[in-house]
């Protein structure tokens, strides 16, 4: 028996498909289309919740009042902005997902 040797010749014409890394243009662009998506899923959730909270009343000696009223938008805002940091309802990944595509970027 004799010694087999797999020659074969060299591979010309292909290249590897690798992706080049984002560039920092493009990674600035989705910081800033997560942070837009975020923030208009807060926007979203401060509505909801202040017609949430438009029927709840509370009793006089703690609560009640102008001033109660002028500050409840603030805190149904600041909910809303945490609700949205701590992973929202999902609706910022959604928005994100299409404002990229507008974009021509890939998810």
């Amino acid at each position: 028996m004799s010694a087999l040797t797999l020659t074969a010749p060299p591979i010309t014409g292909l290249q590897a498909s690798v992706t080049a890394p984002a560039s920092a243009a493009e990674l600035l662009k989705r910081g800033q289309i997560r942070e837009t998506a975020e923030k208009f899923e807060a926007s979203f959730l401060s509505v909801m919740m202040q017609s949430m909270f438009a029927g709840v009343k509370t009793s006089e000696p703690f609560g009640g009042g102008q001033a109660e009223d002028m500050f409840k938008s603030l805190l149904t805002e600041s909910m809303a902005k945490e609700v949205s940091k701590a992973g929202g309802v999902g609706l910022a990944d959604t928005i994100q997902r299409e404002m990229l595509k507008l974009q021509g970027l890939k998810d």
